[in-house]
């Protein structure tokens, strides 16, 4: 774990910074990137500030990559997407030195290649609030 001040995320956690929340969990929570590579694009982080997947406490583990699955399997049932991309990055190319999961929806040609990825912008807040809403209700309803 290492010093958490000034920490995007860690604010967006204590409800210091606005983010359209889609997961609250006692051991993380998830949030729509604001600048995502498509819509629904979310950000799964821990509660407690570690800064890289290999900080993580073993034990941690599988509980953080359940949400992970979870967020996955919304992006098909809540949003229609085809499948779904879910990356980390470990420092190098980290934006925000929070562990964090990326966890993005996909379709068939979509244009996501490589590592040239196009971001793109919610066209309201109203909007990025829909897809948070769809998202949050596919996370309560049973599944997989």
């Amino acid at each position: 774990m290492s010093d958490s001040k000034g920490c995007v995320f860690c604010e967006i956690i204590k409800a210091e910074r606005p983010a359209h929340s889609v997961l609250d969990a006692p051991d993380a929570v998830a949030f729509l990137d604001a600048r995502p590579l498509f819509k629904g694009h979310t950000l799964l982080v821990p509660r407690v500030h570690y800064e890289t997947l290999t900080d993580l406490p073993a034990e941690m583990l599988g509980d953080f990559f359940a949400h992970a699955r979870r967020l996955a399997g919304a992006m098909e049932s809540a949003l229609g997407a085809a499948g779904s991309f879910v990356a980390m990055n470990n420092k190098v190319s980290q934006s925000v030195p929070h562990l964090h999961v990326h966890v993005v929806p996909r379709q068939r040609k979509d244009g996501l290649r490589g590592f040239f990825w196009p971001r793109h912008k919610y066209a309201s807040d109203e909007e990025a609030a829909g897809y948070a809403e769809l998202l949050r209700g596919a996370l309560l309803s049973p599944g997989p």
